[in-house]
């Protein structure tokens, strides 16, 4: 008869008393273990680097300076240096960067501005190749991963695409929801942890955060699991209270494993630019950053800041963010992201090589309609107004 007045599955009363610490941890825990059904069963097509990062600030900017052929001179250096300080390289990276290159153009080393990018290119993944190492968490059993970053860097997303990528190698894994500080974060991570189909250690909000990672761990060491991964709450790099947690934490960790955490995440969001510097420095003093995850890489993000935090700190990139889905967590590769911002094939190099080809056909019979003709011709002014390899008239 009062049927409607039932609660609908999965809902709760709204009055319904909390559980106990102890109960909501056991009853989180348990919850989690249980598998879900994967939301994509026909997941996308994985998206490049180039379409990931060809937005970028540093993207556009090189191929705005490069589009139109240059000429090779001290103009096109100083409009170069400019380009890389505004997509946040920095500028001591960046002075470096086109000194070298200054220095190569006075020697002639370079037949045109195409030849300048290459070397730009060659610069730039030289120069990120000493912190591409990818992280290898074998060696270790539990391996403990603890993340770290400010508020709103996408720390507890990225954890959720790392218990993905790891199960997913065959590798059981443990979350624990250090983060009690912010509101809704235990819930956040408790629907990673249900998604992903692994288990969380989690308390009620405002729990001590290191008791909450050192219950994790007692946990990952008594079933022998391979990973255990522990968010922790986010924090500006000026709050000196949350910041000591962080010492707090290592050392309760340290009780049970003198070497854990064995690897300690600081997650940077690229869109934030020069403040990444500052904030990586900080806590790299409060807790020792032993590696780095940046993040939104594919959004308004100009994408310079991982050269400026390579040569500032010289900290292993691990992974980069390139979207939203758990796919788009990859693992840095200094090639592929140099690859992605600096677009390989330029206006001027298509138009040559169409020159090329006109030229080689007709002397062969080949006949040229007055539109293909019309159409080469204006291709060829504009090139001659440009370039430094300017077409021969059609004939």
């Amino acid at each position: 008869m009062l049927k409607f007045w039932k609660k609908k599955p999965g809902e709760e009363a709204p009055d319904a008393a909390a559980p106990e610490e102890g109960e909501r941890a056991a009853e989180t825990e348990a919850a989690a273990v249980a598998p879900a059904a994967e939301p994509d069963a026909t997941p996308a097509p994985k998206r490049s680097w180039r379409e990931r990062l060809s937005g970028s600030g540093f993207a556009r900017g090189l191929t705005t300076l490069f589009a139109r052929n240059p000429v090779l001179d001290d103009a096109l250096l100083d409009e170069l240096e400019t380009c890389l300080i505004t997509a946040d390289v920095g500028v001591a990276a960046s002075s470096e960067l086109v000194d070298s290159l200054r220095a190569r153009v006075a020697r002639r080393e370079f037949a045109d501005s195409d030849a300048l990018l290459a070397a730009l290119r060659t610069e730039l993944v030289a120069r990120l190749k000493p912190v591409e190492m990818p992280l290898d968490v074998g060696g270790r059993r539990p391996f403990v991963v603890l993340m770290v970053g400010v508020n709103g860097v996408g720390k507890t997303t990225t954890i959720g695409k790392l218990a993905r990528r790891y199960k997913n190698e065959g590798r059981s894994v443990l979350l624990a929801a250090g983060d009690t500080f912010r509101a809704a974060a235990v819930e956040q991570l408790n629907t990673w942890g249900a998604r992903n189909g692994v288990p969380v250690v989690a308390q009620s909000s405002g729990a001590d955060a290191a008791s909450v990672i050192f219950d994790a761990l007692q946990t990952a060491l008594a079933r022998g699991l391979d990973v255990l991964i522990a968010d922790t709450a986010g924090r500006l790099h000026t709050q000196s209270g949350l910041m000591d947690e962080l010492s707090k934490i290592r050392r309760v960790l340290a009780k049970l494993d003198a070497a854990a955490p064995h690897e300690v995440l600081l997650v940077i969001d690229g869109t934030t630019g020069q403040n990444a510097i500052s904030q990586t420095r900080q806590f790299r003093e409060a807790i020792g950053v032993t590696g780095l995850v940046v993040t939104k890489l594919d959004g308004t993000a100009k994408g310079g800041i991982v050269f400026a935090l390579a040569r500032e700190f010289g900290l292993p990139i691990r992974y980069v963010g390139l979207g939203e889905s758990a796919e788009d967590l990859r693992v840095f590769d200094a090639q592929a992201f140099v690859d992605g911002l600096v677009p390989a094939l330029w206006v001027g190099v298509a138009v040559l090589t169409f020159g090329a080809l006109v030229a080689a056909v007709l002397p062969f019979g080949g006949k040229a309609t007055a539109q293909e003709d019309a159409e080469y011709e204006e291709i060829r002014e504009e090139r001659a107004a440009h370039a430094s390899h300017p077409l021969p008239a059609a004939n």
